[in-house]
C-alpha cells in the first residue's frame, strides 16, 4: 500500500505556537533518527555530501542522487550513500543542488533545483517534508510550493556549512529555519531539532522518527529564511569590501595598512577583515548579487559601490604585484600614473 495521506494538516490552529517562539529550537532529546524513515539528498558536491554523511550517521535511510555521476559514485564510495533509483517513497528531500550559473560561480541560477522540485512534484507521497539548504532567490520557496500544489511541506533551511572549518561551522550549527505553513515549520523543526514542544506534530503521528540534532532558529516565512542567507552573506562581501577600500586607500596615501588595521582592532566592537584577493568563492559574490536583484523597488546603493571596490581592488592588486617588479617606490608610481584609482575608474592592466 502507498504511504499517501500518512499526514493530517491539524486545523485547531495548534500549530501557531511555533510561531509565537522567538527563542531558537534546541534539541531537548539528543536521539538520533531511526531506519524507518527514508530521507533523499539531492546535490551531492561540496554542501550536499557533508549533509548525506551526516544524515547518515544520524540513523536515517539515507539515500543520494546527483546529475553528476562521478558525485553518486563518490558519495557510493566515500560515504556509502545508497543511489536512488526513483524520487518516489521518501519522507524527507534535503534540497543542496547548486544555485550558481554552471559556468559562472558568481552568477545566480536556479533552473536546476526547480528541475528538481518538478521532478519530486510528479513522484513524492503526499505530506513529505521537502527541505531546501540551498541558497535560493527571494520567493523561490513559494513557487515550489504553488508547483507542488500545497501537497508537500516544504520548508528553507539554509545552510551555514564552512568549507575551511568544517570542525566548528559544519553541517550542526544554530540555522534558520522557515516553512510555507505553520505545519511546515513545525515538521522542519521537528525533524531538524527534535523539538516536539508547541507543535502539532506528536512522534506517533509523524512519519519522521527522531531528528538531526541540529538547533534552530524559527521564523515566520520562508521569505524571511531566504533573506537571512543571502543577507548574511552580503554583509560579510561589504565587510570585506570596506576593508579592500581601506586598503587602496591607504596605500595611495603613503599609510601602512597593516599597522592601521592592527591599530583599528584594538577597539571592542570594531573589526576590520583582511583584504586578500578580492571576494571569491562559490557564496559571497553569487548571493550579494542574489540579494542586489530581489527588489524591484530597492536596488542597495551601499552593495552595488561595494561590487565596485571589489573590482577595482582586484585591478590594484593586479597593478601593484607589476608594480613591485620595478624598483620604483609603488605608491608614487601609482599616485603620479594616471591609472584612474581614486577617480572610480578601473585600471587598465
Amino acid at each position: 500500500m502507498s504511504r499517501r495521506k500518512i499526514i493530517q494538516r491539524d486545523n485547531n490552529g495548534n500549530t501557531n505556537n511555533n510561531n509565537s517562539n522567538n527563542g531558537h529550537h534546541h534539541h531537548h532529546h539528543d536521539y538520533n533518527g531511526s531506519p524507518g524513515t527514508k530521507v533523499l539528498v539531492v546535490g551531492l558536491g561540496q554542501l550536499g555530501l557533508p549533509v548525506a554523511q551526516y544524515v547518515k550517521q544520524r540513523g536515517f535511510d539515507t539515500y543520494g542522487h546527483d546529475i553528476s555521476t562521478r558525485a553518486m559514485e563518490n558519495a557510493e564510495r566515500m560515504a556509502g550513500i545508497k543511489r536512488a533509483s526513483n524520487f518516489g517513497d521518501f519522507d524527507v528531500y534535503i534540497l543542496c543542488v547548486s544555485t550558481h550559473m554552471p559556468d559562472d560561480i558568481y552568477l545566480p541560477y536556479a533552473d536546476n533545483l526547480m528541475a528538481v522540485a518538478r521532478r519530486i512534484s510528479e513522484e513524492a507521497d503526499d505530506g513529505a517534508l521537502v527541505c531546501i539548504e540551498s541558497t535560493i532567490p527571494l520567493g523561490t520557496a513559494r513557487k515550489i510550493c504553488t508547483m507542488f500544489n500545497h501537497r508537500l511541506h516544504v520548508a528553507h533551511v539554509p545552510h551555514r556549512w564552512y568549507v575551511h572549518d568544517q570542525e566548528r561551522y559544519g553541517v550542526n550549527q544554530l540555522r534558520v529555519a522557515g516553512g510555507i505553513e505553520p505545519c511546515c515549520l513545525a515538521m522542519a523543526v521537528q525533524f531538524y531539532s527534535g523539538d516536539l514542544n508547541g507543535n502539532a506534530f506528536s512522534s506517533n503521528n509523524s512519519r519522521i522518527k527522531g531528528s538531526l540534532g541540529i538547533p534552530t532558529h524559527p521564523v515566520k516565512s520562508t521569505e524571511v529564511a531566504e533573506l537571512s542567507k543571502t543577507v548574511e552573506n552580503a554583509h560579510r562581501y561589504l565587510q570585506i569590501a570596506f576593508a579592500e577600500e581601506l586598503y587602496i586607500w591607504c596605500r595611495l596615501n603613503n599609510i601602512d595598512f597593516w599597522e592601521m588595521r592592527d591599530a583599528l582592532n584594538t577597539k571592542w566592537n570594531v573589526n576590520i577583515l583582511e583584504p586578500r584577493d578580492g571576494i571569491g568563492g562559490h557564496c559571497l559574490p553569487k548571493d550579494t548579487r542574489m540579494f542586489l536583484n530581489s527588489s524591484q523597488l530597492i536596488k542597495s546603493k551601499i552593495l552595488s559601490a561595494a561590487v565596485e571596490v571589489d573590482m577595482d581592488y582586484r585591478n590594484y592588486k593586479k597593478f601593484e604585484s607589476q608594480a613591485t617588479t620595478t624598483t620604483t617606490n609603488t605608491t608614487t608610481s601609482l599616485k603620479d600614473s594616471n591609472s584612474g584609482i581614486g577617480k572610480n575608474v578601473s585600471i587598465p592592466v
